[in-house]
């Protein structure tokens, strides 16, 4: 008698959420067929299919990530970058400390973010970062997959923004609204419940209307039990503006409180 090698993804995760005491989730049994759930279990699913929140909290509590970035300027000039990032999450995304240590070809820096304080660091020496390099910084964290599979965290609000279908892939579209009114619209595959792309849109600082961004996410693979995208491409207004790559990703990783304070705090608390 032959065993059942294949079996549907969906029903898959629907058993993981069982096992993994997240909410349970009534998902269709038949490939394709799509049905009406709440924001919230296709949130919960989405979150069973990265790894499970249990395991999420547990493994990405602190971390390294390294990679490569090419931005694309208006006039086509690329320019590659090398940047390690480096995480601690709070029990809340403003608890949370992230340092992203970039070097191109012009320069090196670090841009930070402890618990809301956004600095600088260049040579060793803190400085202000324009106001442009600290919206991205900002957007980053809070338009991104991480944004969606803390939501109740962070106390963000759900909603269904119904079913679609692109290049003939299935989608349920679920929208998050945060507590500082940021809104990020995710459109999930009704397959596998991975996040294939978001949108939002924001105005730039000193710009007259806002800009219609996209990230889309390619390339997953499993990193201590969990799904990373490794390659993600940011749009603006429909033209690609960043690719990015990560080569490492490392959790778990401790992390010393000095690599996210100011130096000139540092040294002032200092007799």
């Amino acid at each position: 008698m032959k065993s059942k090698k294949f079996r549907s993804p969906i029903i898959v995760i629907a058993l993981i959420s069982l096992v993994a005491g997240a909410t349970v989730v009534v998902l269709p049994a038949r490939a394709g067929q799509l049905k009406a759930f709440t924001a919230e279990q296709i949130a919960e699913t989405v979150i069973v299919a990265n790894g499970s929140r249990p395991l999420l909290s547990q493994i990405r509590r602190n971390g390294v990530e390294r990679g490569r970035q090419t931005r694309t300027a208006q006039d086509g000039h690329t320019e590659e970058a090398h940047y390690e990032m480096r995480f601690v999450r709070g029990e809340k995304a403003e608890k949370d400390k992230v340092r992203v240590d970039n070097k191109t070809p012009q320069a090196e820096y670090s841009l930070i973010n402890s618990e809301g304080r956004i600095f600088g660091i260049i040579n060793g020496s803190p400085f202000t970062p324009r106001a442009d390099a600290t919206a991205d910084f900002i957007s980053q964290q809070a338009h991104s997959i991480d944004a969606l599979l803390r939501y109740k965290e962070n106390e963000s609000k759900l909603a269904s923004a119904g079913k679609d279908k692109h290049q003939g892939i299935d989608v349920y579209v679920i929208d998050l609204t945060d507590k500082t009114n940021r809104k990020t619209r995710y459109f999930v595959s009704a397959k596998t419940f991975r996040v294939l792309w978001l949108e939002y849109e924001e105005t730039p600082p000193g710009a007259g209307s806002p800009v219609k961004y996209s990230k889309r996410f390619y390339d997953y693979r499993v990193a201590q039990g969990t799904l990373v995208p490794y390659r993600t491409v940011l749009s603006e207004d429909g033209k690609q503006t960043m690719e990015t790559r990560i080569s490492t990703v490392t959790y778990g990783v401790k992390m010393e409180d000095s690599l996210f304070q100011n130096p000139e705090a540092a040294s002032s608390g200092n007799p």
